[in-house]
């Protein structure tokens, strides 16, 4: 990774009236959204709000409606932002003899595995080490835990220092230990690093915690701002049935399972 810098505030995306439409139904309609570097955004709503197709928009896998702008405005120059993403899942065969190091440098150098540069496994080494994952790299792809696995793609999306990392419910499955390694270190990374990140979540302590800004998605933006600010509105209250105890360790009145 890059040296610690402080965010310069002049990489950011903007949605500009957002729409999409798959298989005739409406996904999602007039989201409007501007994020700047240095900012850690989550994006939380119910089953079903769009959120997923949100990041494919962004990611250009889907035709959409409405503007996407990606800008990085360097000594007058406009550059394209470089962007990172964790999927949800990715399907792995088990059978396969490949390691981590293997799959990193094949996936990202494009280059052969039947022999190792040692510059490059130190490179591997310490992306890995970004999510205290260093010692996984001799181990077999198929071997690895739910959680070491989303360890690896985290070190992945992160090695060519996007601008932009977008993360799909990266630690579903990860135990309370794991998701404190990843937030403080996903807080770090937009905090020293010259990033932005956009995160889908049904955390919604984690995100109260962690997140500088919170999107209220069903199919639209229905709130947005600070943790508080969304928690605290009336479409938060509607959408969870209840509001949020920022003096509790859990939801008031707000099964944690209905936020997913």
């Amino acid at each position: 990774m890059r040296k610690k810098q402080t965010p310069c505030g002049f990489h950011y995306i903007k949605i500009n009236n957002l729409s999409v439409t798959l298989d005739a139904q409406n996904i999602l309609s007039d989201v409007n959204m501007h994020i700047h570097c240095g900012t850690f955004a989550a994006v939380i709503g119910r089953n079903g709000a769009g959120k997923s197709t949100l990041l494919r928009a962004i990611l250009g896998e889907i035709p959409h409606g409405g503007t996407i702008e990606f800008k990085n405005t360097e000594n007058g120059r406009m550059q394209n932002l470089s962007i990172g993403y964790v999927p949800q899942s990715i399907n792995i065969d088990r059978t396969t003899p490949m390691d981590v190091y293997d799959l990193i440098a094949s996936f990202r150098y494009r280059m052969p595995i039947c022999f190792r540069r040692r510059s490059l496994e130190k490179e591997i080494q310490n992306a890995l080490a970004e999510f205290d994952a260093e010692n996984l790299i001799d181990k077999e792809i198929g071997k690895l835990s739910g959680g070491e696995l989303q360890r690896v793609l985290l070190s992945m999306a992160v090695m060519d220092e996007p601008h932009l990392l977008l993360l799909d419910e990266p630690v579903s499955g990860i135990d309370k230990n794991g998701m404190d390694l990843f937030y403080e270190k996903m807080k770090g990374l937009v905090k020293h690093h010259d990033m932005a990140a956009i995160i889908i979540s049904h955390d919604l302590d984690y995100v109260a915690q962690y997140a500088d800004e919170v999107i209220l998605l069903d199919k639209t933006v229905l709130a947005d701002g600070s943790p508080r600010a969304v928690y605290e509105s009336e479409p938060f209250r509607q959408m969870f049935g209840g509001s949020y105890d920022y003096g509790a360790t859990a939801m008031r009145a707000i099964p944690l399972g209905k936020a997913r």
